[in-house]
């Protein structure tokens, strides 16, 4: 397969052709259709994270269709179209028993603890905890993005800052994390309003300031 590689921190990215994945009993390996670029990526790369191994294929917001299947996998098949959070859970260890897999003791996450979704193909692991299905009518760039800045959102709004039904919230520095609440809806229907912590300044940022692209929601009157 082609992938994205460097094989050295910080150091030239390079596409070229790369042995394929093959899948763990638990896992499955993915053709990916889209991948997003997180700053994530930017730590992998610049050497932050002490889980990659030289050489390297960044990349963890994905989406794709499941090209092949481990021996152990029961609930999905070759062509599923799928993504996947961030973090990958085990399924087993005491945090991932009590719901909160996103803290998982095993945890693994592609572009970090394996190569990644930059790539024609990435391998994932315990798929039958980690996979989720995706709508036909849900274009792969629109779900690359639900695994880790739309769960981080969501997380943060419903888990940690616990928006009860009637409510709205505000969010502050809204830009790859601030975004997706705005974009989404509280459990009320209400909108988000979006606030940055210092003046916008230059053409990019006035294009992509809160007002221009997280506008505010309004309720439904049904």
């Amino acid at each position: 397969m082609r992938a994205l590689v460097f094989e050295e921190f910080g150091g030239p990215l390079t596409v070229r052709e790369v042995p394929d994945p093959a899948p763990s009993a638990g896992g499955v390996v993915v053709e990916v259709g889209a991948s997003g670029v997180c700053r994530s990526d930017w730590h992998g790369w610049s050497g932050h994270d002490p889980d990659v191994v030289l050489p390297h294929v960044p990349g963890h917001e994905l989406a794709g269709t499941v090209a092949a299947v481990g021996a152990d996998v029961r609930g999905w098949s070759v062509g599923d179209r799928v993504t996947v959070p961030f973090v990958c859970a085990c399924g087993s260890c005491p945090p991932c028993r009590e719901g909160a897999g996103q803290v998982c003791l095993r945890q693994t996450q592609p572009g970090f603890t394996h190569w990644g979704s930059f790539a024609q193909l990435v391998a994932l692991d315990a798929a039958d905890v980690n996979l989720v299905a995706l709508p036909e009518d849900l274009a792969m760039p629109t779900a690359a993005a639900l695994g880790c800045r739309f769960a981080t959102a969501f997380r943060a709004v419903t888990g940690v800052g616990r928006v009860a039904p009637g409510s709205g919230s505000p969010s502050w520095a809204a830009a790859g994390w601030g975004c997706p609440p705005c974009r989404s809806r509280s459990p009320s229907g209400r909108g988000w309003s979006p606030s940055t912590p210092r003046p916008v300044r230059g053409s990019w940022p006035r294009r992509w300031a809160p007002s221009t692209c997280c506008p505010r929601r309004r309720a439904s009157s049904s």
